[in-house]
């Protein structure tokens, strides 16, 4: 059971979804220290998704449409305001050498608000862990916790790789005027697209 979750998991986290998307580009705008700050705010950011998920109220987030609704469209708003934030170069991913200003807490939060207004991570959850607490498991609760503790150190593991290779190529990209210009227009679309994605989920 140990190894099929560690693999399944890895796979999970290594797949390049929003949060991913989000520690690369700050990784690429603001350097290493910044990257890891989007790190522990994207992994933060799963706390409440399996705390739901293991109480059960993802059930609750699966039948109440409105529910699901709400946090679907708050995510959708939160990304185009990101996608938008980035065309400005007035937010957590600023493409210019001068970016350095600003709090890390900032990009922490972001990363946190990215994650928790993604209502389809409690269902996924919901989902992904009971496939590993057998039937016969003397203590599921105790289970589920732990199962949720490992993913979440490998989800910062993982993040905390994807921000130092980005931040190792920025210095490179940044001396292109034309590579900042593309990089902006890339994420900035790549957000858009998200929420796109993220209007077209249902429960």
């Amino acid at each position: 059971m140990w190894v099929e979750f560690l693999i399944t998991s890895l796979i999970v986290v290594v797949a390049p979804g929003t949060g991913v998307i989000y520690t690369v580009g700050v990784g690429l705008a603001r350097g290493t220290a910044a990257s890891f700050a989007a790190a522990a705010g994207c992994t933060c950011g799963i706390i409440p998704h399996m705390v739901a998920a293991i109480a059960g109220l993802a059930a609750l987030l699966h039948t109440s449409a409105v529910l699901f609704q709400t946090f679907k469209w708050a995510g959708i708003l939160y990304l185009l305001y990101l996608a938008w934030s980035i065309v400005k170069d007035d937010g957590p991913i600023q493409f210019k050498m001068e970016s350095n200003a600003g709090p890390l807490r900032k990009v922490a939060v972001t990363g946190f608000l990215i994650n928790i207004l993604n209502p389809k991570l409690s269902i996924f959850f919901l989902a992904f862990l009971l496939q590993f607490v057998p039937a016969d498991t003397p203590s599921p609760l105790a289970q589920m916790f732990v199962l949720s503790g490992i993913f979440m150190a490998m989800t910062f593991a993982v993040f905390i790789c994807y921000g130092a290779f980005a931040s190792r190529i920025r210095l490179y990209v940044q001396r292109t005027p034309s590579a900042i210009a593309w990089l902006k227009r890339g994420f900035s679309a790549t957000f858009l697209m998200l929420g796109a994605r993220l209007a077209l989920e249902t429960t």
